[in-house]
């Protein structure tokens, strides 16, 4: 699987190299997310529902990591940012762009390329072309904060205008005070600084790219806290949100009955009894309100997990 895998990603970065391309066709991108079987973009990203983005900023950053490390991921979070309204959650899809230190032969052949497809500006403004409603501008910029700012404000309210969410940048921005002004706008970055981005060049666009010590997929599912991002793979969203809001269920019914009294720690932190199980799900008729999700999805979670 792992040959497979890294045998897909070389045919597409030489496709892109012969073919001089700055992002992966809509037919490279389904190729490299085989596992999504659900809507695409036009630019071949998959396309997780807007319902499921919603309900994943109630899932804890944990939780989200825990089920992906069950699931064999264990590479899809990033801690450590400065974050520029901590206090909010975005979640979104990723758009990713993939930066290295200029080297002039290859910026040439990438700002050639970004002519004849009639993109406009600097290489760096060339991902918010792409930015729809609900996608999250995620570079890797290598770390570089000093000449490596990515956007300004005026950037900034060009990708709040086109995709309403922030950027995740492992890199830096200028500007900070009027990026602070943007309303709705937020960004996770490894710094700020004053400079204007230098010896830089743009290697591709909707491109796998490493965000610190994350691999993440155009078209990810992104859930982003003041604690880190979690980058999570677009086929297994649902099953995440599902799993965590079940979890979060779980701990809500087992902390009341703690409280009451009715049972004991070891009795709510092992596996739960039969009696427990049926108290839990007359709890749950008890509360609906409580529900993320509706009981029909919950009732067919219960079925095929132990719980």
């Amino acid at each position: 699987m792992k040959r497979t895998f890294f045998l897909l990603l070389l045919t597409i970065a030489c496709a892109c190299v012969q073919a001089q391309q700055v992002s992966l066709t809509a037919e490279q991108l389904k190729a490299l997310t085989p596992e999504w079987k659900g809507e695409r973009s036009a630019d071949g990203r998959p396309q997780v529902p807007d319902k499921l983005l919603e309900r994943l900023k109630g899932v804890h950053l944990e939780e989200a990591w825990g089920i992906l490390r069950n699931k064999g991921y264990m590479n899809q979070f990033e801690g450590e940012w400065m974050v520029i309204h901590p206090d909010s959650v975005m979640t979104g899809r990723a758009v990713t762009a993939q930066y290295m230190p200029l080297r002039p032969d290859v910026d040439k052949i990438i700002k050639d390329k970004g002519k004849a497809e009639a993109r406009i500006g600097a290489p760096n403004s060339w991902p918010i072309d792409v930015l729809k409603n609900g996608d999250i501008y995620v570079a890797d910029s290598y770390g570089k904060v000093v000449d490596g700012t990515l956007i300004g404000d005026n950037l900034g309210n060009a990708i709040y205008a086109k995709s309403a969410r922030g950027v995740i940048f492992y890199g830096s921005v200028r500007d900070i005070e009027g990026l602070e002004e943007i309303k709705g706008f937020n960004g996770w970055i490894k710094g700020y600084d004053p400079s204007y981005i230098q010896q830089m060049m743009l290697g591709g666009i909707n491109v796998p790219i490493r965000i610190g010590r994350a691999t993440v997929l155009p078209g990810d599912a992104v859930l982003a806290k003041k604690g880190g991002v979690v980058f999570i793979p677009a086929h297994l969203l649902e099953e995440v949100v599902l799993n965590a809001e079940f979890i979060s269920l779980r701990d809500a019914f087992g902390h009341q009955r703690l409280r009451e009294g009715k049972y004991t720690p070891g009795q709510i932190d092992t596996q739960w009894t039969d009696a427990i199980k049926k108290d839990f799900l007359q709890w749950l008729d008890a509360n609906p309100d409580k529900l993320p999700m509706s009981r029909q999805e919950l009732d067919e979670f219960m079925k095929q997990r132990t719980w």
